[in-house]
């Protein structure tokens, strides 16, 4: 996180107004919510395990067992179980 001086970016009525709050202290200002990204996104693992899971669903579907399933894809067998007894699976 970066820190800028509100001097720099704000306006000088909108800094007044900030003022009557908070003076010579920090204030944290959120992203947007819309533009706010999930975890794993950004580096592409929110989709890696989506399809991993996706791959020990199928398997188990076409007779893995689990104790097979951990070992391949190298995760416990309470890993394994989470995720082929999941509703949505």
């Amino acid at each position: 996180m970066n820190y800028v001086n509100a001097v720099v970016i704000l306006p000088d009525n909108l800094i007044l107004q900030i003022q009557k709050y908070i003076q010579g202290g920090y204030i944290y200002i959120p992203s947007q919510g819309q533009t706010r990204k999930k975890w794993g996104e950004n580096s592409g693992n929110r989709d890696y395990i989506r399809n991993r899971n996706e791959d020990i669903c199928g398997k188990y579907k076409n007779g893995y067992k689990i104790k097979d399933l951990a070992e391949e894809f190298f995760l416990s067998t309470d890993s394994i179980k989470k995720i082929v007894y999941t509703k949505n699976s």
